[in-house]
Formats: structure tokens, sequence, C-alpha cells
């Protein structure tokens, strides 16, 4: 495997990238299990036939608050079924916008999720992507890949897919990727392309 070597600045900045990523997945999943395994105990005990939804909620939005009372991130689809065998609930079009004041708004999209709220797990797919703005103190972000997993117990979040990170004019392709919240490690199991602007004269 090729070795990159690269000046601490640099280091720095991909490093602060990986805790922005992890911290942005891990505060969308754990809100979308909070918010939906609470209503899955309640109506998974209106009976019917198991491999059929048992909720349907269409438009839906929530909205996250912080302790403090101010809006921290809104989630919304355009369909989310809840099927209570296997108690899985299907989401399409998820989008996570985060709203917080005085943190730079992000926006998470996906063509299709899947909360499998037994295993506390949360997979999107199909076109996942990240958004978030150029501000004063930080380059424009969007990582994009197809297919995110993510494990909010263990703070896990993981893809075998290609994965595109782009931050300001640098850009990182690879494929698969690991990355452990409570540890802050970024584990990039195959070689990979790192693209740097040149420097300005």
């Amino acid at each position: 495997m090729a070795t990159v070597v690269v000046n601490k600045r640099t280091a720095h900045r991909w490093n602060l990238l990986a805790m922005i990523v992890i911290g942005t997945f891990f505060a969308f999943g754990s809100f979308w299990l909070l918010q939906l395994m609470q209503a899955s105990d309640i109506d998974a005990q209106l009976g019917g036939p198991p491999d059929e939804p048992d909720y349907i909620v269409e438009n839906f939005s929530f909205v996250r608050m912080t302790e403090n009372g101010q809006p921290s991130y809104l989630l919304s689809g355009k369909r989310l079924a809840h099927i209570p065998n296997g108690d899985v609930s299907h989401v399409d079009e998820p989008v996570l916008r985060g709203v917080e004041p005085g943190r730079p708004p992000m926006t998470v999209v996906a063509k299709n999720a899947q909360i499998h709220h037994q295993e506390h797990r949360v997979e999107l797919m199909g076109d996942v992507d990240v958004q978030r703005p150029r501000t004063a103190a930080s380059e424009a972000l969007q990582v994009r890949t197809q297919a995110l997993t993510v494990l909010p117990d263990e703070e896990i979040l993981k893809t075998d897919q290609p994965i595109e990170v782009q931050l300001g004019a640098s850009n990182l392709r690879t494929t698969g990727m690991v990355a452990n919240n409570a540890t802050m490690q970024l584990h990039l199991p195959n070689r990979g392309q790192i693209v740097y602007p040149p420097r300005a004269r």
C-alpha cells in the first residue's frame, strides 16, 4: 500500500474533515433512531400483517432541539413506512439539514434509507451526498458515495463503496472507509488518490 507524506497543516485539515463527517452522520443516525424507535414501540402493538407497513408517513419532518431549546437538526423525507417484520423503517428521499445557530449549515441527502431498529443500524443508499458551504473559518466540503452504514451505539460509520471527498480545491478518492467516532480514527483500507491544487505564487 502506498504511503503519502503530507505536511502538518494538510494532515490537520484532513483530521478536521474526518471529525466533521463522523459527527454529522452520528448526529443523523442517533436522532433518526431515537425518534422512530419511540414511534415503533407504540404502533407495533396495533397488529396487522407483519410484512406490510403498520404505519406510513408522507412528507414528514422532524426537528431535534438542543438542550437550551434551540433547533439543531431538521430531518425530512418524502415517505416513511415501518415494517413490523424485522422492525425496519423504509425512508424515501431522506434529507438532513443542520440548523444549529453558530455552526456551519450542513445538508445530507440520499435516495433511500433503511432504519433497522433492533440492530440500531441505519443504511443510507443511493447518491449519498454531504454538503457544507464555505464559511469564513472553513472551506466548502462535499462527501459522496453510494452506500453508507451508520452504527450509532458503536459510533462507527462505514462503507465498502467508492467514496469521494472534496475539501475546497483538494480531492480524495478511494474505496472503502471505516470511521470510529469514539477514537476519532479514520481507516482507509485501500489505495487512494489525493489531489492538491497548486500553490499560489
